[in-house]
């Protein structure tokens, strides 16, 4: 089971002006020619294309925002082929109620000003009425962005669309999600408590309210073949150290066979869980046997945020959907001899994003749990990393958070916990005391690549404040 994001829904129309087709002809022809290109590039991207044509009157206009609106979609993009007047491009966009993407992509670098006449002139001026759409959607109130460069040769103008594309489908996979919440949030952790009708209302996710007794029928039915599997599985996967006793793997693989028909069963896309449960009963077991089974799923797509942290899950969802996987993370010291934080968490980790083969270790006691059993311990992969965290601000309203950097290599504690070496140029004391100032919850997403362009467009697609911790200067 590997969970993908979806393919994002783009709408696309061309403009021009409906006068110019008399006086010159083969003109439209012209223009539907590059429109072509740009459908093909953008089906390329991975992207499902509902295709609305040229529009050149305000009537075409109302008949393609019409198309839009009952197609499901996640974004509009307008290629602005030509001059054409901003009621076409404001007709079809208001209607629709998406964002858009004005792309400004000139066939040419430039024009032969020598032989260039009126026909050519208005095969190229593209840019000409961009200013003109970008007053009437920003007065509209109406998000956009225009996307200006070349229709080939030059890559940058090519390389922001595909980050939209990108960020589209992301945004598709959070607003569909169903997110489980097993048990409730760790007691006394204030700024892990989730509004759930925010987070419906802003994210259009649904969340499932899961009780104990969900997972435990499920674990108690798991049956011996399955539970085997489960135990191969992770021989496979992890280096098992000598601290794992037989008994407690098998523990932990009947819970991770009871976790993935809990997913199967609710069509989770994730989870956010803890139980604390009491002495040695049924739930407390079964919520010390959960990391096996939650970080195989979360390195499966289907991200697991301990402590019953609902907006980390969300994050992790976030970084999981945009293929940089998303590992459940918080501040654990800072190293002031090489200058970089050490970050993990105990719990599920993304196995996907190890840098080398996971360890699954014994422990006898979990530090602030209730409980013994097997742990994940790793550290991601070395190299450039974003970590993003969600949090609530004081009106109410949601807040990503995200910072990029560096995994570096070096020694990690060896305490069955996932931990990484991370470096940000701002150095360790800078970049908490910056980080903290935004009022963030203590777990966030760690995932490899530089996302910051990408997450950026996510935001503005989902409606919500990012803040970038500069720390790449």
């Amino acid at each position: 089971m590997k969970i993908r994001t979806p393919a994002p829904r783009l709408g696309l129309f061309a403009i021009g002006l409906e006068a110019y087709w008399p006086q010159f002809p083969g003109l439209k022809e012209r223009l539907a020619g590059y429109h072509q290109e740009i459908q093909r590039r953008l089906q390329a991207f991975g992207c499902e294309v509902i295709e609305a044509g040229l529009v050149d009157t305000a009537f075409k206009a109302e008949a393609a925002g019409d198309l839009f609106a009952r197609s499901d979609l996640d974004l509009m993009v307008c290629h602005a082929a030509t001059y054409a007047t901003s009621s076409q491009v404001l007709t079809a966009v208001q209607r629709a109620r998406l964002p858009a993407l004005i792309l400004n992509l000139q066939p040419a670098p430039a024009l032969d000003y020598a032989t260039a006449d009126t026909f050519e002139w208005l095969a190229h001026c593209s840019a000409c009425c961009v200013p003109e759409i970008s007053c009437a959607l920003a007065r509209a109130r109406l998000p956009f962005q225009v996307v200006s460069g070349l229709l080939r040769g030059h890559e940058e103008g090519w390389r922001e669309i595909e980050e939209w594309c990108a960020a589209a489908g992301a945004a598709r996979r959070v607003r569909r999600a169903h997110i489980g919440f097993l048990g409730y949030t760790y007691p006394g952790m204030l700024d892990l408590y989730s509004d759930f009708t925010l987070l419906a209302a802003r994210l259009g996710i649904h969340i499932e309210v899961l009780e104990m007794g969900d997972l435990a029928a499920r674990v108690e039915s798991a049956g011996g073949e399955a539970i085997e599997k489960k135990i191969e599985e992770a021989r496979a996967i992890f280096e098992i150290d000598a601290s794992v006793d037989p008994a407690g793997l098998e523990w932990a693989a009947r819970v991770a066979v009871g976790l993935d028909r809990l997913v199967e069963d609710f069509r989770l896309q994730g989870l956010a869980y803890y139980y604390r449960g009491l002495e040695d009963n049924l739930d407390a077991r079964l919520g010390a046997g959960l990391i096996l089974g939650n970080s195989l799923l979360t390195g499966q797509g289907v991200p697991a945020s301990g402590e019953g942290d609902l907006k980390n899950c969300v994050a992790m969802l976030a970084m999981d959907s945009l293929g940089a996987g998303g590992s459940y993370t918080e501040f654990y010291a800072m190293d002031f001899n090489d200058n970089f934080l050490l970050m993990g968490h105990d719990g599920p980790g993304h196995l996907a994003i190890s840098d080398r083969r996971p360890i699954l270790r014994g422990l006898d006691l979990y530090h602030g749990k209730r409980g013994h059993g097997v742990s994940v311990e790793f550290n991601v992969k070395t190299g450039p990393i974003t970590v993003l965290g969600l949090t609530q601000r004081a009106d109410g309203e949601l807040r990503f958070l995200a910072a990029e950097g560096e995994s570096i290599p070096g020694p990690i504690l060896r305490i069955g916990n996932t931990n990484s070496r991370l470096r940000f140029s701002l150095g360790p004391a800078r970049f908490v005391n910056d980080w903290c100032q935004h009022g963030p919850t203590h777990h966030c997403a760690l995932g490899v690549g530089h996302q910051m362009p990408r997450l950026e467009k996510l935001a503005r697609l989902l409606g919500v404040e990012l803040v970038k911790v500069d720390s790449r200067g």
